[in-house]
């Protein structure tokens, strides 16, 4: 069995490595190669910690990735979020990798919302709003910052403490920050992220000007709720897998069309493979809603065990 523990996965991942790997995984989605199968939503002994399974198949691997979130860890100066890997040998039903991949996980949720930014943001995009200041925000405005021009990040904390502490990690990756309320940071956005663990819309449709482009991709689970019902009815809608992003993603609250079965959303990997077109002019408001697809953790640990080898790493 080879083992990728945390600190060598850690040590390895980039957003280079995540970005080209989490792009062949949301094309291969697309394709008829590949299955995705149902995720599993659990939670531990206390009903507070929550993990996810999620599984897939590609022509290439077939695996399991665990990902598990224990708030009460911060108490402990431990991460709340972690993710592990699993890869099996086809031929035997056995496993034979492991790949711990706590912080590997946030480059590759990032990573998705880079690659869906990159063909479907204006290209002249240089304002990002981000809502949230937690573990993942960071992630999400470094890896925004590599495929567009961003020169201002514009921060809507739930308290002025937490927003100021993210600011100055801004400032390490230098990425210029300030803080501003909901609605100023919406109207201003040429982007807008969503990082949070909201169950209600965080802000209104009509703050959103024409031609943002929205990410969002909060805590998927039955209830989870970042944005307005509005804007998913007159946006043009995207996502990783949307049988995946009805069920446990923000296109749960798309209510009529996913009553009937008419919901329209457009698989990524269709948009970047030219099955299906992007935006369409500059107005378009369009939505990615990244649910997180088993597949992109496939294609990161394979990337992570291959940097390994060549770097002569722990296998």
């Amino acid at each position: 069995m080879h083992y990728l523990p945390e600190a060598d996965s850690a040590a390895l991942i980039t957003e280079e490595l995540a970005f080209t790997a989490v792009r062949e995984a949301l094309i291969a989605a697309a394709g008829t190669e590949a299955e995705i199968f149902p995720a599993v939503l659990g939670h531990g002994s206390d009903p507070r910690n929550r993990f996810t399974v999620k599984s897939a198949a590609s022509a290439r691997h077939a695996g399991v990735k665990i990902g598990s979130y224990w708030p009460g860890n911060a108490d402990h100066g431990l991460a709340r979020h972690n993710s592990v890997v699993l890869l099996f040998d086809q031929e035997r039903g056995r496993i034979a990798t492991v790949v711990e991949a706590g912080v590997a996980n946030a480059y590759r949720t990032a990573a998705a919302d880079a690659v869906a930014a990159d063909v479907l943001a204006r290209p002249d995009t240089t304002t990002l709003t981000v809502f949230g200041t937690g573990h993942q925000a960071l992630y999400e405005c470094t890896a925004l910052a590599r495929v567009r021009p961003i020169s201002s990040v514009q921060v809507v904390a739930r308290t002025p403490e937490h927003g100021e502490r993210f600011l100055a990690r801004l400032a390490e990756h230098n990425l210029p920050g300030r803080l501003v309320d909901a609605e100023n940071a919406c109207r201003t956005a040429d982007v807008i992220v969503t990082a949070t663990t909201a169950t209600a819309p965080l802000f209104d449709a009509a703050w959103v000007r024409p031609g943002t482009h929205v990410a969002t991709m909060g805590s998927d689970a039955h209830g989870k709720q970042e944005l307005p019902p509005g804007l998913l009815a007159t946006a043009r809608l995207f996502c990783d897998l949307p049988s995946q992003s009805v069920r446990i993603g923000e296109l749960q609250h798309v209510a009529g069309p996913i009553a009937d079965g008419t919901l329209t959303a457009t698989a990524i990997g269709d948009v970047l493979t030219g099955r299906a077109t992007g935006r369409r002019s500059e107005d378009d408001i369009t939505v990615f809603d990244s649910s997180g697809i088993a597949l992109q953790d496939l294609f990161v640990a394979e990337a992570l065990l291959a940097a390994a080898t060549t770097t002569g790493g722990q296998t």
